[in-house]
């Protein structure tokens, strides 16, 4: 019936044209033709991704005593100057306590340690006694001294430029000594890490470059791939590429970015226009045109940019492949140009 259907359009087609082309009576397809030439091809796919916070040149900033937070001065995903504080504390009635305990012990330490020095002249005291009384002394000295040091230390700031990750505490919580309040990430550590299908990730290799278009009115620019993880996301069935980003472009974290990176190309193939492949079953074909007869010939492809597609068997440089009306060819029919 698809025959019956082609040949009886042939025929009207042939009888509309008045037989330019061909022997009179003969059926014959219009088509558009194209020269299978050699040029350079380049594939390439499109990644979507966002700028995320690698782990080093992070640091985290802690309370140093049990502590009230009193203020957030730089919420997560601001952007700080090295030395910026980024909360303010206050020591907990506890740790003010603790902190003037071990003040006062260190004081009657020192006047123990003086008066057994005193004794000890008198020959009142042995030097085991004065040595005890400055053991004692030094270490009650020690402890006031850390202790106020770290009550000194309850202004975190940012130990480098760079942007706050993460804010673990709110104004008015009484945080323990070592609690987490806020990381901080240095402009060094930013990654980018888009989604890929896995067997596209297969043709990727470390150090390959990747041309990144951050939106929002930025400058695309290129960077190299840092790491390529060809397991697929459960969720999202892609794999990872991680791409190092210049801590000079001040992304922040959670930016979405698309890039673009190649994944084949070819320097010198027969080449031949996208829209003259045609699909049977999985097997690409052309129609090659010669002396006005279309010829199916089966090929193998190689890269395409989506204009013109490599193709590495099956033609060759120079013969005409038909590229509009091919679609309703058949092996053996006569065609005329468009």
């Amino acid at each position: 019936m698809r025959h019956a259907a082609l040949l009886a359009l042939l025929l009207v087609t042939a009888a509309c044209s008045g037989g330019d082309d061909g022997d009179a009576g003969t059926p014959t397809a219009l088509v558009s033709l194209a020269t299978a030439k050699r040029s350079a091809i380049t594939q390439t796919t499109t990644l979507y991704g966002e700028v995320e916070r690698g782990s080093a040149n992070e640091a985290m900033l802690s309370a140093p005593v049990e502590a009230k937070v009193s203020a957030i001065l730089a919420p997560a995903g601001s952007a700080v100057r090295a030395g910026q504080l980024v909360a303010r504390l206050e020591p907990s009635p506890a740790s003010a306590a603790e902190i003037a305990r071990a003040r006062a012990d260190a004081a009657s330490a020192g006047q123990a340690y003086a008066r057994a020095q005193r004794l000890k002249a008198d020959g009142l005291a042995s030097d085991a006694d004065v040595e005890a009384a400055r053991a004692n002394a030094a270490g009650a000295t020690a402890l006031a001294k850390s202790l106020d040091q770290r009550a000194a230390e309850l202004a975190l700031r940012a130990p480098h430029a760079g942007y706050v990750d993460t804010v673990g505490a709110s104004p008015g919580d009484l945080v323990q000594a070592g609690t987490a309040i806020a990381s901080v990430s240095g402009n060094g550590s930013l990654l980018a890490r888009f989604g890929i299908a896995p067997g596209l990730a297969r043709q990727l290799h470390r150090g390959g470059q990747l041309r990144i278009d951050p939106g929002e009115g930025g400058t695309p620019f290129n960077s190299r791939i840092e790491s390529i993880s060809p397991v697929a996301d459960p969720a999202t069935r892609l794999a990872s590429v991680l791409v190092r980003i210049p801590g000079s472009r001040h992304l922040a974290p959670g930016l979405p970015l698309t890039a673009e990176v190649e994944i084949a190309s070819t320097n010198d193939a027969v080449t031949v226009p996208y829209s003259a492949l045609l699909d049977d079953g999985g097997q690409p074909f052309v129609y090659a045109v010669s002396k006005g007869v279309a010829h199916r010939k089966d090929v193998s492809t190689g890269p395409t940019d989506g204009k013109r597609v490599a193709i590495l068997k099956g033609i060759s440089d120079g013969e005409q492949v038909a590229t509009a009306g091919n679609a309703a060819l058949e092996d053996g029919v006569r065609v005329r140009t468009k």
